[in-house]
């Protein structure tokens, strides 16, 4: 996914603060192309946040020791992921991690024009404001460009 030169994707991947910027990007793209009708863009991008949200979750030593991480557990695979913090107690009866990763894999293959996905949007929101990824002031983060996908 392109970042327009708004952060580094390689920090996203090795860092807290890079994992936590991509996720907030995220969370603001694809919100906005929700907005705009790009509904299969909107769904992949708030898909990117959740899982650089969780990478962020567990990149942090104070957090990571506080899970119940069982030896051979990919810390690499979002499922596996969603699993460890459901089970280590950041549960969210509104959110349904299956639900959007089969969701993702539609808005994949298919645009879903005129989907309703205020219920996508809302456990999402839910699910990362538990973590503590949300709120935040979007006036913080780099501006967009408006000609951006």
């Amino acid at each position: 996914m392109p970042h327009f030169g708004l952060m580094s994707t390689a920090d996203s991947y090795n860092t807290e603060q890079g994992a936590l910027l991509r996720a907030r990007l995220h969370i603001r793209g694809g919100k906005r192309r929700l907005r705009q009708g790009k509904i299969s863009a909107g769904i992949v991008t708030l898909y990117d946040a959740l899982s650089f949200a969780m990478r962020w979750y567990i990149s942090s030593p104070e957090r990571r020791e506080k899970l119940l991480i069982r030896n051979g557990e990919s810390l690499n695979d979002d499922k596996t992921v969603f699993e460890i913090l459901k089970r280590s107690g950041l549960k969210d009866p509104a959110f349904d991690f299956m639900e959007l990763d089969q969701l993702a894999d539609r808005a994949l293959e298919d645009e879903m024009a005129g989907y309703d996905y205020s219920a996508v949007l809302n456990s999402v929101t839910s699910f990362m404001t538990l973590l503590g990824v949300m709120p935040f002031d979007e006036s913080r983060l780099p501006p967009e460009d408006p000609s951006a996908f």
